[in-house]
């Protein structure tokens, strides 16, 4: 019989990254673009907020209870059934205004959304505690997840031991695309000298990517699929950061004055 892993409930810092996110109405998942994932929840295709809240209230009792993938999708896919939202539907673009047929809800899709929620939230609560850590653990090595065939540039990048702060981990802390199963260990500068020592950070490679959806030409990493380039837990560290200064602009209004005399301020 074949053992099912159960992946236990994840951290609080994991659940306080998802319910913080706001939401995000988009038809292709190229709408919404790296580090914007951080601070909002969307599905592509889910043009409804219903659709919207109906998944994310899902998405989070499944991270809050450590349900599988397939008691996720046992609960979910009714639901999504009977508000209309599976199969092959008609939906409208709103960059080009045209209607199309394109697939909704699906076993295939319902796997994305969980598997995706689930490891960005973890990356982004584990970073909180790296962050915490990192004066007795001040090293991150990177390690090849349980897939059976790998992405060659993670394979390069396994043992790879650099510290915390390197500007590395912004851009290729795991996750680093679909469905990658990579991870970050932490560890102390004993471990590190024991694993080898600490490695010569790789060149960065990059190549051009064109987003077809907004037209915007980027230069993505080398080994990282198209909008995976950035550290989740970084990302919503300065979220939150300029949050709680618009607060205090906002509850001071002579600080806010003075800010914006002396440049510090700027309206977006």
């Amino acid at each position: 019989m074949t053992k099912v892993s159960t992946p236990g409930p994840v951290p609080q810092a994991a659940l306080d990254y998802l319910r913080a996110k706001g939401y995000a109405v988009s038809f292709d998942h190229r709408d919404i673009w790296q580090a914007e994932h951080a601070n909002a929840f969307t599905v592509a295709k889910a043009m409804q907020l219903d659709i919207l809240e109906t998944v994310r209230e899902a998405v989070d009792q499944a991270l809050e209870s450590g349900q599988t993938f397939a008691e996720f999708q046992k609960q979910l896919q009714p639901t999504l059934e009977k508000k209309g939202w599976w199969g092959v539907g008609e939906e409208t673009d709103p960059q080009t205004g045209e209607s199309r047929e394109v697939q909704l809800g699906s076993p295939r899709r319902l796997k994305t959304i969980y598997r995706t929620n689930l490891r960005t939230a973890r990356a982004a609560g584990q970073w909180q505690r790296i962050q915490r850590n990192k004066q007795l653990r001040p090293y991150l090595r990177y390690r090849l997840g349980p897939s059976l065939e790998h992405r060659e540039d993670h394979v390069k990048w396994n043992t790879l031991i650099l510290p915390v702060d390197d500007p590395f981990w912004r851009t290729h802390f795991a996750p680093n695309g679909w469905g990658c199963k990579c991870r970050i260990d932490q560890i102390s500068a004993a471990e590190a000298e024991r694993l080898g020592g600490v490695s010569q950070r790789p060149k960065l490679e990059t190549r051009e990517y064109v987003n077809k959806r907004t037209g915007e030409v980027v230069n993505v990493p080398k080994g990282i699929d198209p909008g995976w380039d950035y550290n989740s837990g970084m990302e919503r560290q300065k979220h939150l950061e300029k949050a709680l200064s618009d607060k205090t602009m906002a509850a001071h209004p002579e600080d806010r004055k003075a800010a914006k005399s002396h440049g510090a301020y700027k309206r977006r």
